[in-house]
């Protein structure tokens, strides 16, 4: 058995290269497997928001599941690094709640714009324009979005546990801190908290854990009745599309605002997170950015024809990150438990909101080291920075964050005499965002 145990983490040494990233099997499995933890909430909200279009529930969840799992094992696989992928939340309200109950159109229009979406990008791909677009951001950016996703990380988390909430009076608001809820997260913020100041191993899993038990004595939480359920079946929307209406000009735009969303969402995810982990080379570049960025489209094409809106890279990867996930086998371990979750649902949706919000605050701090790179005494770098990263939270939106950042970038240091420091790649990029507010 023992023999049997060390030829299978020296496969898995050999096919991840844990070696050469400095790292092993369990740091990599407890990375992959808390990165799960903090994104297995679109189990329960990615099918609560489709169901609104009359999409079948139970026919959702097990799509959210399986794309999921697939377009993972893709990043797992072709590009080696530790982010996992799952239908995205804001591109999922579009989908529902603008596409379907505001413009009137069917859900069936809505998955095929998502198909066409997915084929574009694979297109993009191939083409290496999506990773000519990362690598002709600059350092400055790439250091800000890893900042403004921390920032926009917690806030969620925050918005999770009931203690920001909505204020009609200044937007957002102070909670009410007597609710046990909110206790419960503030709790589980101290306990993770000494975890990581004791560097205990896997702290941010063990305070999930440690959390939720005692969310489940205080009613927060509650046990599952069952631990194993059949997957519901995906007929009802197994590939469902529309293409009578392709070439029609709603369709154009739609299509366009999903590749938008979605491009730019998985671009700052994947240089903010890149960034935090240390893992650009010299050149500021992202290993193996166009396997990454295949596997994401991989994921929305086969996400549309499951049944379910686009698939995007998870900003809740950095938690796993956070832990040390460096390479693919974090990836491999959070796709292998999206897929145990079509069958042990009871298990994994009886973790509440107040357990995995105390994660996504703290994963906040772990992001913000960037900003020491930062230049604050060169506003043409001071900024861009700063809108980048404020303007995440408050537009609730990676991809305005990078409009804000990279328009600005652009207009001071064209304007300032420093026009020699913008890829030309960034005038283009800056023009589209004009372009799309434009028409938007």
């Amino acid at each position: 058995m023992e023999l049997t145990n060390k030829h299978n983490k020296g496969a898995l040494d050999s096919l991840f290269k844990l070696g050469e990233h400095k790292t092993n099997v369990k740091t990599e499995m407890i990375a992959g497997i808390t990165t799960f933890m903090t994104m297995a909430y679109i189990l329960i909200v990615n099918p609560d928001i489709l169901s609104a279009t009359g999409m079948d529930k139970g026919a959702v969840f097990t799509a959210t599941a399986l794309s999921a799992a697939i377009a993972t094992f893709c990043m797992a696989f072709l590009a080696n690094l530790p982010f996992a992928l799952a239908p995205g939340m804001g591109l999922n309200a579009f989908f529902a709640f603008s596409v379907v109950l505001g413009m009137g159109y069917s859900w069936q229009f809505a998955l095929t714009a998502v198909l066409i979406e997915g084929i574009i990008f694979i297109i993009l791909t191939l083409l290496n324009i999506r990773e000519a677009i990362i690598n002709g951001m600059p350092m400055v950016i790439k250091n800000a979005v890893s900042v403004g996703i921390g920032l926009f990380i917690a806030f969620i988390g925050f918005q999770n546990a009931g203690i920001i909430v909505n204020n009609d009076a200044v937007l957002v608001g102070l909670g009410n801190v007597k609710d046990p809820g909110v206790l419960l997260a503030l709790a589980g913020i101290v306990i993770t908290g000494i975890l990581l100041i004791r560097n205990v191993k896997g702290a941010l899993l063990i305070g999930m854990i440690a959390t939720t038990i005692i969310g489940v004595f205080i009613g927060k939480a509650a046990l599952p009745t069952t631990l194993v359920s059949a997957p519901p079946t995906l007929k009802p929307i197994f590939a469902q599309f529309e293409f009578k209406q392709i070439f029609t000009f709603d369709m154009l735009l739609v299509v366009f605002t999903f590749l938008f969303v979605d491009l730019f969402d998985t671009i700052g995810t994947l240089i903010g997170v890149s960034t935090k982990a240390n893992m650009l080379d010299k050149d500021g570049k992202i290993p193996k950015a166009k396997q990454a960025l295949l596997a994401d489209a991989i994921g929305t094409t086969a996400g549309a024809l499951l049944g379910t809106s686009t698939v995007t890279t998870y900003v809740e990867s950095a938690s796993g990150v956070a832990e040390g996930g460096r390479t693919g086998l974090t990836a491999l371990t959070t796709g292998v438990l999206f897929l145990a979750s079509t069958v042990f649902a009871p298990v994994f949706t009886a973790v509440p909101a107040q357990a995995t919000a105390p994660v996504l605050i703290l994963v906040g701090l772990f992001m913000m080291s960037p900003i020491l790179k930062v230049n604050f005494d060169d506003f043409t770098d001071a900024i861009p920075a700063f809108l980048t990263i404020i303007m995440m939270p408050l537009t609730y939106s990676i991809a305005e964050g990078l409009v804000f950042g990279v328009i600005s970038y652009v207009l001071l240091k064209s304007f300032t005499g420093k026009a020699k420091e913008v890829h030309p790649m960034l005038y283009i990029i800056a023009i589209l965002f004009v372009l799309k507010h434009a028409v938007g």
